[in-house]
């Protein structure tokens, strides 16, 4: 009997024991039972120190914290505050191995529109500051942004590219979002709630209040969701700027890596622009977050890609031959059908389609034939022209097929073989044209520092 008393007495004593932060949903599942005294207990050596705190020791700090923003503590935030550096300190760990990637860029973005800094902290709540997370409505990025929102903030999506991912594309969309929001209702708080849920809610939250027009003063009115929202916004503000208060201690912080940004004006494949350069394809990946997978397609050609620092000076050097080797790379998109061709395939359709010309002023029939290496009459014979009169702008189909291949390619009276470049022709795609032959040899044997050519140039190529 002694003994079933004590045993009674101790276990109410470890289940008063248990932290109050696992007291902060009802329903938690996380509460574990205390062991029972004569099962074994093995210590635990991994524990870590979590400062107590109390209302008044964060009400104070609160106080203390120069910030631009509303911010007064309640036991909304409070209960969030606890809960980031109590229940979950593994998500503020994780946050604060990203910060250094982008908050020096939002910092950047906020000061140039003229917004609280503070503001930054929003996109720790929406996306933990991951640029690639979607969530499970199709939002995305670091802000999350829904497709036709992104749209309006010139943010583009296609299948291999999705510009809500860029974190600079999308930190100047968001800024300008919630700045048009505080332009609306006159309040950052309300301002980020109407981010969350949309202006249409906060407006019928404020006439439900009476007209009242603070986040506080329309908290009961908005959606469940909004109402957690904002406090967890000005939880991530305290904690922050309070670490070392709570125990937290950054470990290996990922930064930055510095970029300069590039535009190659083509289609291209990051692994293959890795793989010429010598570049990491992570480091490629990170710092170009919107591209999907690893391709670059026609449609968006324009799109520079950052590359780091340590490697512009090497590829402005040699974009030329760079461009020349990614125009022909393993595989690349077409605009056309949006399809994956290979290059072999590309260079058989030139070779059995050929390819187009626009006529420009002062062009002649004959003027076009001379420079593709064909005839005036083959010309005619592949457009169904009946005269030589052309005009300016109209498309001349040059045929790269059996005739236009034999008038392009001849021999020379010292045995030497010559090739007339045609339009849309590299290196690559020439020697692809001539079994044996490779982009180095026509480069020895014209004399050639890098992989420029243009129609109507002569090349030696046996």
């Amino acid at each position: 009997m002694k003994i079933l008393l004590l045993r009674t007495i101790t276990l109410a004593l470890i289940t008063c024991l248990i932290p109050l932060s696992k007291a902060f949903s009802q329903d938690d599942e996380s509460v574990v039972a205390a062991p029972l005294l004569d099962e074994e207990v093995m210590p635990n050596y991994h524990y870590e120190y979590i400062p107590d705190f109390t209302y008044e020791e964060i009400n104070s700090r609160v106080k203390t914290m120069d910030h631009e923003m509303s911010f007064e503590l309640n036991d909304r935030i409070f209960s969030f505050i606890q809960y980031f550096t109590v229940r979950n300190r593994d998500y503020t760990k994780m946050v604060l191995t990203r910060k250094e990637l982008f908050f020096p860029m939002f910092d950047e973005t906020m000061a140039k529109h003229d917004m609280p800094l503070e503001i930054k902290y929003l996109s720790i709540i929406e996306s933990g500051l991951d640029p690639q997370i979607r969530s499970r409505v199709g939002a995305m990025g670091l802000w999350q942004f829904m497709p036709a929102t992104g749209r309006m903030y010139g943010m583009n999506t296609n299948n291999e590219v999705d510009d809500r991912m860029d974190p600079e594309l999308s930190t100047e969309a968001a800024a300008k979002y919630l700045k048009s929001l505080y332009r609306m209702f006159g309040d950052w708080e309300v301002a980020m709630a109407a981010y969350n849920c949309g202006p249409g809610n906060v407006r019928k939250a404020i006439r439900k209040s009476g007209g009242k027009k603070t986040f506080w003063g329309i908290y009961n009115y908005l959606p469940r969701e909004t109402r957690s929202y904002v406090p967890q916004v000005q939880a991530m503000l305290y904690i922050l700027n309070h670490l070392e208060e709570h125990n937290f201690h950054p470990k290996d912080p990922t930064y930055v890596v510095e970029y300069e940004k590039i535009r190659f004006d083509r289609a291209l494949s990051l692994d293959k622009l890795a793989e010429l350069t010598n570049l990491c394809i992570a480091d490629l990946k990170t710092l170009n977050p919107a591209i999907k997978n690893k391709t670059l397609p026609e449609s968006n050609r324009s799109m520079a890609l950052r590359i780091p620092k340590s490697k512009v000076p090497y590829i402005k050097k040699n974009l030329a031959w760079l461009n020349d080797s990614l125009n022909n790379a393993p595989t690349i998109l077409l605009a056309s059908n949006m399809e994956m061709q290979s290059v072999e395939a590309l260079a058989q359709n030139i070779r059995q389609n050929g390819t187009t010309y626009k006529v420009r002023s002062g062009d002649v029939l004959g003027s076009i034939a001379q420079r593709h290496g064909i005839t005036v009459t083959q010309i005619k014979s592949w457009n169904n022209l009946s005269s030589n009169l052309i005009r300016v702008g109209q498309t001349i189909r040059i045929n790269s097929g059996i005739s236009g291949n034999i008038a392009s390619t001849q021999t020379n009276s010292s045995g030497q073989t010559t090739y007339i470049v045609q339009p849309g022709d590299s290196l690559w795609i020439i020697s692809k044209k001539h079994d044996g032959l490779t982009v180095e040899q026509i480069k020895r044997l014209n004399n050639l520092n890098s992989n420029n050519i243009k129609p109507g140039q002569k090349l030696i190529i046996g």
